[in-house]
């Protein structure tokens, strides 16, 4: 059972949850299946287990319940037979819709946005990252309080504000939200101001960073490249705080920063948190793009990364896409007739706006020298922007 450890919340969530997705004109069934999957994947990370899944079709989410009424009573009838104490919706709940389902269900609501912070809030590891992650999730939930949730025990304390009627406790939680976040607002800026003068200390050092979807391997390339220890593991947002590893290839020095994964509906709020912390990317000279080459939604997964960059101004950078687990995915294709081979898929990116490709495998240290000769190409270019007299 997973708890939270955070100065916020002192809920625990439930071992046992379902899932619940939605088909419609603008996403079909195999991609809401995919979706599901991805968030059962969330919903293991944040130490749940996913015991059944719903979905429906329907051209548009019911404004009131996220689901129809048919579904409804069928999702009803089933958390009552089994004693299932969380449900997660794949998509962001509206703070009405949200309402209404925690009145007809009476369990605990998660939807995609909820679970991704309950989830950095478990992997922060830094000042920085710990209060991003709380202003997000206080941001998330000011608008959505009900008298069902009770995510601010300890904030109340022994104050004796659970006098009063259900209205005046959800004005209290209310208020305790907005000292919060006005706090966490001055404690970030001062942060941030301290860690751009870090950044500013680096000025004159070429910096690479990694990028990528959430769980590609950028950890494990991390430690291939600095020969460092860098936490890795295979589940979503194993890195949460920026790594900065100080390299040099060929004798000359760079910074090489691991950053966080980026995920689809990545929720609006903790990417306007996280901007302070994604400075490190946008103050890149190079973004190793890595790509998860078996996932077999990896273009989506590319144009993800490509949208948060441009997102946060970061779309301008030379950049090396990196197919990384290439041993996985050749494994796959060998009885299957119509996948493409490594030099097909190399010659969709030719002649692209960054097309610098290196295929390799992390984990079995495929490819590695030949991505440090790229690396080494690019690095020295930009070295010698900064450094005009260094090859003379």
């Amino acid at each position: 059972m997973m708890q939270e450890e955070t100065g916020f919340s002192t809920h625990k969530i439930a071992d046992k949850a379902i899932l619940i997705g939605l088909s419609h004109r603008n996403q079909p069934q195999e991609k809401t299946i995919e979706y599901l999957d991805e968030l059962d994947f969330l919903a293991r990370t944040a130490g749940l287990e996913v015991v059944y899944r719903f979905t429906q079709k329907l051209d548009r989410p019911d404004i009131r319940t996220y689901i129809g009424k048919g579904k409804l009573a069928d999702v009803k009838l089933y958390i009552q037979t089994h004693s299932i104490p969380v449900i997660i919706f794949d998509d962001e709940l509206s703070p009405s819709q949200l309402r209404n389902l925690e009145k007809e269900l009476a369990c605990k609501i998660y939807d995609r946005s909820l679970l991704i912070l309950d989830i950095f809030s478990l992997r922060a590891q830094t000042a920085q990252s710990r209060t991003q992650v709380e202003l997000a999730r206080l941001q998330y939930l000011l608008p959505r309080l009900t008298n069902m949730w009770t995510h601010l025990e300890r904030q109340r304390g022994g104050t004796g504000t659970r006098g009063g009627s259900g209205e005046k406790e959800i004005e209290t939680d209310r208020r305790i939200i907005r000292d919060q976040i006005s706090l966490l607002k001055t404690r970030l800026a001062k942060i941030n101001k301290q860690s751009e003068t870090q950044r500013k200390s680096r000025d004159g050092i070429v910096r690479v960073a990694l990028v990528g979807y959430t769980n590609v391997g950028k950890s494990t390339l991390m430690q291939r490249l600095s020969k460092s220890d860098v936490f890795a593991e295979n589940k979503l947002f194993a890195t949460v705080d920026s790594t900065v590893r100080k390299v040099v290839l060929n004798e000359i020095p760079f910074l090489l920063t691991d950053t966080v994964g980026f995920i689809r509906k990545l929720p609006h709020g903790l990417i306007e948190s996280f901007k302070s912390t994604l400075d490190e990317v946008r103050e890149a000279d190079i973004l190793l793009h890595v790509i998860d080459l078996p996932h077999p939604s990896y273009e989506e997964h590319m144009q993800v990364v490509q949208s948060t960059l441009a997102e946060i101004k970061a779309n301008d950078k030379i950049v090396v896409l990196v197919f990384n687990k290439v041993d996985v995915y050749l494994k796959n294709i060998q009885n299957d007739p119509d996948a493409l081979s490594l030099q097909e898929i190399d010659k969709m990116y030719t002649g692209k706006e960054n097309s610098n490709r290196v295929f390799i495998s992390a984990t079995e240290n495929l490819n590695i020298d030949k991505l440090r000769a790229v690396l080494i190409e690019k690095v020295t270019t930009v070295h010698c922007t900064i450094y005009p007299n260094y090859l003379l």
